[in-house]
């Protein structure tokens, strides 16, 4: 199926979002020339640019605009203006908390692109079966769904992550999760490590984080499959962080509307996002999209490539 030119990736659910962009760029030629901006500091011309011209391979091109919600916003006429005659051969990708369906802008992508809803699911439990299934090939018992929701909540993210440590404990024919896995499996100590290992990067100790990294790697199997995940959502949140500093809020509100806790985490997450700021965090995104990119197409293994976007990130700060 060929890729639309227009995209919106609505909602706050980061996991879901991320998810998406890999359906999206999955419709892509391998080749296609990606671009990511930052949408509350974009140039409405830059965009427009890149995805008139050229590739330079003859891929074609994708733009993703992050926070396009503040682009959108401060370029709303334009935009609508492009949505309508879009160019032929790039896809501009559109990451948005919300798109009300009464603006023009909302009712423009839907003509010619796609929107997508990326807020968590009502029914937590039954995204918890299908996801079991569709993108981890086991059976999860109802009741051990219910206790999984329970013990995580919606962050979909977590919830992902706790599934995969899961299924590589499955065996057999019918490779089920029952409850009592759940309550024996699940835990968030790799999490922990994972938020350690970040926050050790953003200090400038990437020994450490290296270390952290590979013992990560070596307790949790499935942890260089997951890290792009990981480390793109937690990019996410500095990202936002850094967004809702600069309108006021408080750090205290900050963790708490993106759910970071314990609370002794609080303040490491916060000093490093004061660490990276808002051009680290692009900068990190985009070597992140080029690593995930490399591990796809075989360009050394996953857990590799990760240690590679360590180092590269510790040495850019």
């Amino acid at each position: 199926m060929a890729a639309k030119p227009v995209y919106a990736l609505v909602g706050s659910d980061a996991f879901l979002q991320l998810q998406k962009l890999a359906e999206v760029l999955a419709q892509l030629p391998p080749d296609a020339q990606r671009s990511d901006v930052d949408g509350e500091r974009a140039a409405l011309a830059d965009v427009l640019d890149e995805l008139r011209s050229f590739a330079m391979f003859g891929g074609g091109k994708v733009v993703v605009v992050r926070s396009a919600d503040d682009f959108i916003s401060r370029f709303r006429e334009q935009l609508e203006e492009y949505v309508a005659h879009p160019s032929d051969s790039a896809t501009l990708v559109l990451r948005l908390d919300s798109l009300p369906s009464n603006q023009r802008i909302h009712k423009a992508i839907a003509k010619v692109g796609v929107i997508e809803d990326c807020n968590p699911p009502k029914d937590v439990r039954r995204w918890i079966i299908q996801h079991a299934k569709a993108a981890h090939h086991v059976t999860i018992d109802p009741d051990a769904a219910a206790l999984l929701a329970d013990l995580i909540g919606n962050d979909l993210g977590r919830l992902d992550t706790e599934l995969a440590k899961l299924a590589l404990g499955v065996d057999g024919k019918h490779r089920t999760i029952g409850p009592e896995q759940v309550a024996a499996g699940v835990s968030f100590q790799r999490e922990r490590q994972m938020w350690d290992m970040t926050n050790e990067l953003a200090s400038g100790r990437p020994e450490e984080a290296l270390k952290r990294w590979r013992q990560l790697v070596s307790l949790d199997p499935s942890a260089e499959f997951r890290a792009v995940t990981w480390l793109g959502m937690w990019l996410e949140n500095v990202r936002k962080a850094l967004a809702m500093k600069r309108k006021g809020a408080n750090p205290f509100t900050i963790c708490q509307q993106l759910r970071i806790w314990p609370r002794e985490l609080q303040g490491p997450f916060m000093k490093t996002a004061d660490t990276l700021g808002d051009r680290g965090v692009a900068r990190a995104l985009d070597l992140l999209a080029e690593v995930d990119l490399q591990s796809k197409s075989g360009v050394g293994d996953a857990a590799t490539n990760v240690e590679r976007f360590i180092l590269t990130l510790a040495t850019q700060q």
